[in-house]
């Protein structure tokens, strides 16, 4: 992708310069890319890391299921699991 020479003053420059000075960002490249993706976000034009963590979660419990269903993984019971633990449940 190419370069982009964007021009920035008054309030817009301030925040920017306040977010690598603090710490925030290392670098002004970093604070324009952190609010494109939060603006993508934000009108849902890209998935948060929430939303990319659900799906694993969902892609996982789909390959476990059809582990059990295959019989290639087995499903235990609270007490199975527990064992002599079991007592503890109530």
């Amino acid at each position: 992708m190419g370069d982009l020479l964007v021009h920035l003053d008054g309030a817009v420059e301030e925040t920017m310069d306040l977010l690598v000075k603090t710490g925030f960002f290392k670098t002004k490249a970093e604070v324009v890319r952190a609010g494109i993706l939060g603006l993508g976000e934000r009108y849902h034009s890209v998935k948060t890391r929430e939303e990319y963590l659900d799906e694993l979660a969902v892609k996982k419990m789909e390959m476990l299921e059809e582990e059990v269903r295959k019989g290639k993984r087995k499903l235990l019971t609270a007490e199975q699991a527990l064992g002599s633990y079991a007592k503890y449940l109530e």
